[in-house]
């Protein structure tokens, strides 16, 4: 897929004089429906690039209408270098944060690395849900979960191990099937997977791929943070991270609901 293309609106040709002078380097890790370009350049910043077809299911505008709101919050995320659209696809220009992804921050060990990731979400879950204006209240979610199925774009292939055999129908009747009661709401990023959170030697640098950002249950957060840690460290630095977040005890079925949501998205 060309990142480049004629009779582009200015929108278009100011983003791609950005990209003057910089090599491209494709960036593999995670499983958004964007293609991902790491941009360098001898003496000019690293930039990220992201690239998506546009249509109704497209997250890039989404991404950077959360990166806006979450830099008046105070908490450290990428700048906004530029964006476009010409209808057939969605391009977003974003910096880059200094050190690694907590899944691959080969300077500090697993344990900080978890730790650092229960920081992050307190600082992110204690900001006042009233100053965000982006809702991802179960409701709203169950049915972007539905939709995403009828439009049959739910990858059956990337279930969890537990899942795996399954159809996207199945799982969409046990979330209906699922009662778990009031939600307990906090600004939750929406996608709290190691690989979305970044750091440095000197510590926490910011949080990526934030356009599932949102009020939520705080169990969105974490039981994708949980399933994440399991994955890349093994169970054992699961208790680590929630005691570190403040919640020693956590509760199960709310763990496997939020997990069971995850498999839409």
């Amino acid at each position: 897929m060309s990142i480049f293309q004629e009779d582009q609106p200015p929108s278009a040709e100011a983003l791609n004089a950005r990209l003057a002078g910089y090599r491209f380097e494709r960036d593999a890790l995670g499983r958004s429906a964007a293609s991902v370009f790491r941009l360098e350049a001898l003496g000019l910043p690293t930039l990220y690039l992201k690239v998506e077809r546009a249509g109704p299911f497209g997250e890039l505008a989404d991404e950077a209408g959360r990166l806006r709101w979450l830099q008046t919050s105070g908490l450290p995320c990428p700048d906004i270098i530029a964006e476009d659209s010409d209808g057939v696809h969605n391009r977003l220009l974003i910096s880059a944060l200094p050190g690694s992804d907590l899944a691959s921050a080969l300077v500090l060990t697993p344990l900080a690395r978890v730790e650092l990731l229960a920081a992050a979400l307190l600082d992110l879950h204690r900001l006042p849900i009233a100053s965000c204006p982006f809702d991802h209240r179960l409701e709203r979610r169950v049915a972007a979960a539905k939709a995403r199925m009828q439009a049959s774009i739910v990858d059956e292939t990337d279930f969890d191990e537990t899942r795996v055999g399954k159809s996207a129908e199945a799982l969409f009747a046990e979330l209906q099937s699922g009662s778990l009661g009031r939600e307990d709401l906090v600004i939750t990023h929406g996608d709290a997977c190691l690989p979305n959170f970044i750091a440095s030697e000197e510590g926490f640098s910011g949080y990526i791929d934030c356009s599932r950002l949102g009020v939520a249950d705080r169990y969105q957060d974490i039981a994708l943070a949980c399933r994440s840690i399991a994955h890349n460290f093994g169970e054992a630095l699961v208790q680590p991270f929630l005691e570190r977040y403040g919640m020693p005890a956590a509760d199960p079925a709310r763990l496997d609901y939020y997990q069971l949501l995850d498999e839409f998205f």
